[in-house]
């Protein structure tokens, strides 16, 4: 069950970076390849929340998972910070 819901939060965050990467191309709007970038970043972590628990359950992958979650979080915030609309 909890495989599932791993699963699920990474397709969900896959998503909505494609979605945002896609309209960032049609607009050209900064923010939404910052936005983009950082959802695909949450999806690499999820992806590694999977991997940590399901398929290597003795290994341990929390800092990776830290901090690429980190990096995908600075990203965002230096879009809202530095870009200008």
């Amino acid at each position: 069950m909890s495989a599932t819901i791993y699963i699920l939060a990474f397709v969900t965050n896959l998503i909505c970076s494609f979605l945002l990467l896609r309209a960032y191309r049609a607009v050209m709007k900064r923010l939404l390849l910052w936005s983009g970038l950082c959802f695909a970043g949450l999806a690499l972590s999820s992806a590694m929340v999977f991997v940590d628990l399901v398929i290597f359950p003795r290994t341990d992958l929390y800092l990776i998972r830290l901090g690429i979650s980190v990096a995908a979080m600075a990203l965002l915030i230096y879009g809202l910070i530095f870009e200008e609309s």
